[in-house]
């Protein structure tokens, strides 16, 4: 029987000491105020570094006392440390608590990132939000937004992965600014920096001596630090250690997925959402193995030479990932801080008691640069498909006639980005549902975000990413229309799905107003919050194609 559609698309819709503070610097310090509640951070930047240490609100942490800026009733901390620095012979080890600080440590600036490479293929649209922070091993830090310090309002915290994947990315992207939270939603924002690629996630057990034993997952092992400093500091930021919600997008959501299987992380968030990403499994230790092998052989080591790695600069070891390596670098089930897929063959029982948001996008595809967002012919779609099959001609000509058969009148285009979409994620979002919702101690809430964008001439539809400013509620960010448009009905949605977010935060269920009831997810109902210009939950959409997906990937996992 043919499903009822919850989407409507048309063939041509596409997707220091301290100093003397003069008058002008008290003008400038409330300007830039008033950029910052406005989105904009440029003001601020340019306002003198007596302003900013003089007149921002001060914090107490373990390791010592820290200086914001204050935007409008938001206070703002940034580039807090919550680990010590990560080179020389701290590479590749467990983060270590950060050294104490005498005095105040000012706060009003990114940290730094961590090392990475060139970001490359990011559509233009999600480019211009790019942190363009300096890059160091002395990159274990936070930034914070709260709207109260130390009042004992006990706020919802909400602590921010980005994406990126495990090779690249940082907290201090312009779309991940914290103060329409704190300020309309009242949670304390956390978006955290963290080691990645070969820093975070090369596994030397094999080679190395113990000392190496948990390099594999010491990217994460750095989530679970910053888990703790929110635990032991955030009381003073005004929120509650024990209502810890962990979210992200793309990798973020990865990271989120994967903590919920990490026994060190178990306690330290009481809820969890992961936006257009899941991880079902991690890495093997022979994989990861090979991976180290093939960094060392690339960098002219010897298997034995384990040590030298941590005497070299971090620019040469990043620029000798070869191409193709990045997809070896993510976490492991090493035994240790993982003991096993966090999703696969069951979800993990660590975090069983852990309730939890996940969903996707219309189509996440167009995100890629090497989508097709022009007309194609038949040739090209078969070939396009059969390519996402590996080779399997007769799947891919199956999926290509339920596709057509269900999304009627769509272009050849179209039906490729929606397979593709589906097949990277939106049908592993729903078996990670599944899982949870089979453990039977928490709810899983899925959605599926639909807005359409019409920047790009409509050719993006609803890609990657599309959702985070609304979640965020930064619509009023200077960049966020580059993505979402400028139309004025946007607002409406943003505040009914950042209300969701942040009330599922502060009581574990994502029912606001102005939306309808919320079920949690079943194997049998499969029940499914659509956002759009008109929200509804809809049962069991997509059965189909969701299911013909998924025997796709168990053939191919056969293969």
């Amino acid at each position: 029987m043919k499903q009822t559609r919850s989407l409507r698309l048309s063939s041509t819709d596409c997707v220091g000491n301290r100093p003397a503070v003069s008058r002008r610097d008290v003008l400038k310090a409330g300007a830039a105020a008033t950029s910052l509640l406005l989105g904009g951070a440029s003001a601020w930047a340019q306002t003198s570094q007596a302003a900013r240490t003089s007149l921002g609100p001060v914090a107490q942490t373990t390791a010592g006392k820290v200086r914001g800026y204050n935007a409008g009733p938001v206070k703002c901390f940034k580039g807090i440390p919550y680990g010590a620095d990560t080179s020389g012979t701290n590479r590749f080890m467990p983060p270590q608590p950060p050294a104490p600080w005498s005095g105040v440590r000012d706060a009003t600036q990114f940290g730094d990132q961590a090392p990475q490479g060139a970001d490359v293929g990011l559509i233009h649209e999600w480019g211009v939000a790019i942190d363009r922070s300096p890059k160091s091993e002395n990159c274990l830090v936070l930034n914070l937004w709260t709207s109260g310090l130390a009042d004992g309002a006990r706020r919802p915290v909400m602590v921010w992965f980005h994406g990126g994947g495990y090779a690249r990315g940082s907290g201090g992207w312009s779309a991940y600014d914290g103060t329409n939270l704190a300020r309309k939603h009242d949670v304390v924002f956390v978006a955290v920096n963290h080691r990645l690629n070969a820093f975070g996630f090369l596994y030397l057990g094999e080679l190395g001596d113990e000392r190496f034993a948990d390099s594999g997952n010491v990217g994460m092992l750095d989530l679970v630090a910053a888990l703790r400093w929110v635990r032991d500091n955030i009381s003073d930021f005004g929120g509650d250690p024990n209502n810890v919600t962990i979210f992200g997008q793309s990798g973020g959501a990865g990271k989120v997925t994967t903590l919920m299987g990490m026994p060190p992380a178990k306690g330290l968030f009481h809820r969890a959402i992961a936006e257009s990403g899941v991880d079902i499994r991690a890495g093997t230790l022979e994989r990861a193995d090979r991976t180290a092998r093939a960094l060392l052989q690339a960098l002219g080591l010897r298997p034995n030479q384990v040590q030298r790695l941590q005497q070299l600069p971090w620019q040469k070891i990043i620029a000798a990932i070869p191409t193709g390596l990045g997809g070896g670098l993510g976490p492991v089930v090493d035994h240790r801080s993982l003991p096993s897929n966090p999703f696969d063959p069951v979800a993990s029982a660590v975090s069983a008691h852990v309730p939890l948001i996940l969903g996707s996008t219309l189509l996440e595809i167009t995100f890629m640069t090497s989508t097709p967002l022009d007309p194609i012919d038949d040739a090209t779609l078969h070939g396009l498909v059969t390519r996402l099959a590996r080779g399997n001609a007769a799947e891919a000509r199956k999926l290509i006639s339920l596709y057509r058969r269900d999304f009627a009148g769509q272009s050849n285009v179209r039906i490729y980005q929606l397979i593709a979409t589906d097949n990277w994620l939106t049908a592993n979002v729903a078996l990670v549902a599944a899982r949870k919702a089979a453990l039977g101690q928490a709810p899983a809430y899925v959605y599926h975000f639909e807005k359409l964008t019409p920047v790009h001439d409509g050719k993006l539809g609803c890609p990657h990413t599309s959702e985070i400013y609304y979640v965020l509620d930064n619509l009023n960010l200077p960049d966020a229309h580059l993505l979402t448009g400028d139309n004025p009905d946007r607002y409406a949605l943003a505040d009914r799905m950042s209300r969701a977010w942040t009330g599922f935060a502060r009581s574990g269920v994502p029912d606001v107003r102005d939306l309808p009831h919320w079920p949690s997810y079943s194997a049998t109902d499969r029940e499914v919050m659509i956002f759009n210009d008109d929200c509804k939950v809809v049962t069991n959409p997509r059965a189909a194609e969701r299911e013909a997906i998924q025997s796709l990937h168990e053939l191919l996992a056969e293969a």
